[in-house]
Order: C-alpha cells, then structure tokens, then sequence
C-alpha cells in the first residue's frame, strides 16, 4: 500500500540520508521525495511516498524516532491531508495548435511557463492524480519532456480529526 510520510528533521548535513536509508535497508523504494524548508530556518521537512505494508511502515517510524536529527514523524493520511506536487511539461506546439493546448491547460488550471518557436513548456500545481491526468492528455499531441517534483503536504486542520501521538519537536 502506498504512504506519505511526513518527517521533520534538524537542518543538518546527513539527516535526509539517514532517513532514506532506513527504507533502502529494508528494501523498499521510495516513490517520491521532496525535501525544503520549513516555518523554522533549522528545521526541514521531509516528506516522502513508499508503497509498503502498514505494519512495516509503523516499525520503521519507530526506529526513524531514534534516528539523530529526527524531531516528529507523522503519517499523512489519504483525505486526512492536503498534498501537492508541480510539474514543468514540454509539448511539441506549432503555432496552429497552440490555442488548443491553451484551452486543455486551463481545464487543470496549468500556466504557459515558457514559450518557443515549436515548443511550450507548462507548469502545472495539483494532486499527483491530477499531473498524471494533465500528462496522459498532452502526450497524443507530442509530449517531449516532463519534471516533476515529489509529493509535499501538510495534515489538514480539521477539529473533527483526532490528534495522534507523536515525537514532540525540541
């Protein structure tokens, strides 16, 4: 079953290798990887996509809690969480077609982040659902390149969800 894991750690050279390897060791790949800033300057999150059992993933939050520069780990739960991922696309885009490549982008609310003579590269914010829907629609009209960030979110701030323990930051 696929999980996002969010985990904050101390901004700290080696701590994003630790935190991956501990999935690595057990042999599971990580699908998806983002890790940036956060609220505070020595503080970043990592937020990470693995396809694992849930028992397995509870053990490896355990021991992540004992890693050295882990401060929380939280699993993000499906509808319990607001997740996010960007995508820079390149299609091939004569000038005859660009209108209607214009028109598609703005069904997913995508905007033209540059454009050239045969091609167009659009920047696109949604859930991964909705990225994977955006590329399966450009690519009959010459899909050449696509980057994608990982999955990012954040737990959503609902008083009908029960807080969960957790490590509590230092």
């Amino acid at each position: 079953m696929r999980h996002t894991v969010s985990v904050l750690v101390e901004n700290r050279p080696g701590a994003l290798a630790r935190v991956s390897n501990m999935f690595a060791r057990r042999g599971f790949n990580i699908e998806s990887l983002a890790v940036g800033p956060t609220e505070r300057h020595d503080v970043s999150r990592i937020t990470l996509t693995v396809d694992c059992p849930a028992d397995l993933l509870e053990q490896i939050e355990k021991q992540m809690h004992k890693l050295v520069n882990v401060l929380r780990v939280s699993t993000l739960e499906a509808g319990e969480a607001v997740e996010r991922e960007l995508a820079l696309v390149r299609v091939s885009a004569e000038p005859s077609r660009r209108a209607e490549l214009i028109a598609l982008s703005e069904v997913f609310d995508a905007r033209v982040a540059d454009l050239g003579p045969d091609s167009m590269i659009f920047e696109v914010v949604g859930t991964p659902e909705q990225l994977e829907s955006f590329e399966e629609l450009l690519r009959p009209h010459g899909l050449t390149e696509l980057a994608r960030t990982g999955r990012i979110g954040l737990a959503r701030a609902s008083a009908s969800r029960a807080p969960r323990p957790q490590h509590v930051l230092r």
